[in-house]
């Protein structure tokens, strides 16, 4: 049985000695009052949360699984999971960030990223119901009519009613602009929906009496493709005038995809007949709508990797500290023991400060992620919101993707450490790969998200959104250009920018010529930049750890630190000059081979 333990300190130093988070706050009058030890206070009791409720409950929902019942359409979640819920809502966990004018606590959207964070190490499958109710809430609170809003966002933000929501068809995945579901208008303002909906994460489960599905549908007279979606809130239970729960309403699970992981989320398909749904936004407009909730699954998917990233680590890293098999090649290293402990192997190291290299920057670029986002929703400033806005628009599609690719790699990494215990279910270490390995595919494959990243996000603007990451790199090379104990840390970083602009201006002009170019380019080109995302951060951590050395602090935290960077930039960040060989190959190696896949 795997264990965790809340990763409390290097949360603390990412937030308040990297990010200075609450120095931020300040600047933004809603968060003004929110100080260092109210954030370490949420932080600790979010930690005992997970660590002592949901973190026992994983392997057994991995296990059991989701079960559906064919007659009533009900499904029974794992052993555990509706007690945990029950807690969940009861410690006030749902409101954390919600606004306040509906039950919200107001916290900042940093402090719940680091909640969800170790949620998700200590069980994925059982945080993705509230997670993709907050999501469901931020779709609602951004576009919701004031009658949707006080209908639902009080039972979301209290976590009486969870959300959902619904894209996915059997046809079409991603392409969104092939979905069929009908929305036919009434007299009184609602609409009946008829379609089905598949892959629907959370989509019928018992852990609440209701559950709001945000449900993309075309109107009679709606255009063709993408620019005639409409959104609709579709309950499961609709609702009274009072609030209270009505009739069952036209929509219910089918049935339950049977599947390589998170087998304790249900994965539901979903029929709507004649369910009645209410629009939200305005009609054939459902997609910006939609992507507030799929953009803030998109960070929540890196949160979900990082978390499972951590613990696999965690786990990993005791197991090669425990377990003896052969010696030293330098030499015995414990001579009261028939053999050393496997940790003293250079290649057990590697594995392990893979994940422990991408738990780390991962979690100072999903934090950093975060902190954009409350400067998007509340700093006063019009400028300084709409910088952040660009940022996180820059870095979303990195923060799915990188990270998810990067947590495939580690988890695999740490099952590599335990042998063949590692493929042994009781270890755990299995199903941390397992559900991993979704976090690749769901909310827009990771090609998807290169292809977003290098054709709209980066070609799309001519660089524009670039050159404002650019700048912050910059601004380091200047503070700490000349310091030479940062030189080895600053100077891969500064080379691979210069590298990067060149570049992008390859890449972009051959796929101005040949668009499939930017297609075959844009999957490396997107290591490439989550790299120099990643060198930035790994920077910023260890300028901060020679800071506190230098000032005589002996916390062996801040060394750790160091040696984590320097693992970095020696054995992972190097990877970008060969993505950048293989993104300059070209699309012909990719297209012209018809022979060869016939």
């Amino acid at each position: 049985m795997p264990s965790y333990t809340p990763p409390l300190r290097d949360l603390q130093f990412v937030m308040h000695e990297v990010l200075k988070v609450t120095d931020e706050y300040k600047a933004m009058p809603r968060h003004a009052e929110v100080d260092v030890d109210t954030v370490n206070a949420v932080l600790e009791e979010g930690g005992k949360f997970c660590a002592e409720v949901t973190a026992p409950i994983n392997a057994i929902g991995d296990e059991q699984g989701c079960t559906l019942d064919q007659a009533t359409h009900e499904v029974t979640t794992p052993a555990g999971f509706k007690a945990a819920y029950a807690k969940y809502v009861e410690g006030g966990w749902p409101a954390l960030a919600c606004d306040p004018e509906f039950g919200g606590q107001g916290l900042p959207l940093t402090v719940n990223q680091a909640i969800m964070e170790m949620l998700n190490s200590a069980n994925q499958a059982w945080t993705m119901y509230p997670g993709l109710t907050y999501a469901a809430y931020e779709a609602l609170h951004a576009h919701g009519t004031p009658e949707q809003k006080k209908l639902y966002l009080p039972k979301l933000v209290s976590g009486e009613w969870t959300g959902t929501m619904c894209l996915t068809e059997p046809h079409c995945g991603t392409d969104l602009g092939m979905l069929r579901s009908k929305a036919e208008p009434q007299a009184d303002g609602s609409y009946r929906i008829t379609g089905n909906k598949i892959f629907i994460s959370s989509g019928e489960h018992d852990l609440a009496p209701n559950i709001v599905h945000l449900v993309l549908a075309r109107l009679p007279d709606a255009p063709q493709g993408s620019k005639g979606i409409s959104l609709f809130a579709v309950p499961k239970f609709n609702v009274n005038a009072d609030g209270s729960l009505g009739t069952r309403n036209g929509i219910w699970c089918g049935g339950l995809e049977h599947k390589m992981g998170i087998h304790g989320n249900a994965t539901a398909q979903i029929v709507l007949e004649d369910a009645v749904g209410t629009l939200v936004g305005e009609p054939n407009k459902g997609l910006p709508a939609m992507f507030v909730m799929m953009n803030a699954a998109r960070i929540g998917v890196g949160g979900q990797s990082i978390g499972l990233t951590e613990v696999a680590y965690q786990n990993a890293l005791a197991y090669a500290k425990d377990r003896i098999q052969m010696r030293s090649l330098s030499g015995p290293k414990d001579k009261s023991k028939p053999a050393d402990p496997i940790i003293v192997h250079p290649d057990v190291r590697k594995m392990l400060l893979t994940a422990k290299a991408y738990a780390e920057g991962g979690r100072a670029l999903v934090m950093y992620s975060a902190l954009l986002i409350d400067r998007e929703l509340s700093h006063p400033d019009e400028k300084v919101r709409a910088e952040a806005a660009d940022l996180v628009a820059l870095l979303t599609p990195i923060v799915k993707a990188f990270l998810s690719d990067n947590a495939w790699t580690a988890t695999s990494s740490c099952l590599q450490v335990f042998g063949g215990h590692g493929y042994i279910r009781e270890w755990g270490m299995e199903q941390f790969v397992r559900d991993a390995r979704i976090n690749m595919i769901y909310e827009g494959t990771n090609t998807i998200q290169s292809l977003d990243l290098l054709g709209r996000k980066v070609l799309g603007n001519n660089g524009s959104t670039l050159k404002k990451f650019g700048k912050l790199i910059a601004q380091l090379v200047e503070e700490e250009g000349v310091n030479e104990k940062m030189a080895e840390f600053i100077n891969p970083v500064a080379y691979l920018g210069d590298q990067l602009t060149k570049f992008t201006t390859e890449i972009g002009f051959k796929a101005f010529q040949n668009p499939d170019e930017a297609g075959a380019a844009s999957v490396d080109y997107l290591r490439v930049l989550g790299h120099l995302v990643f060198g930035y951060f790994w920077a910023r951590m260890a300028q901060v750890a020679l800071r506190e050395i230098e000032a005589g602090n002996t916390d062996p935290f801040y060394q750790g630190k160091l040696q984590t960077a320097r693992f970095y930039f020696a054995r992972l960040f190097p990877e970008t000059a060969m993505l950048m060989r293989t993104a300059r190959s070209g699309a012909k190696v990719l297209l012209d081979t018809d022979a060869a896949l016939a």
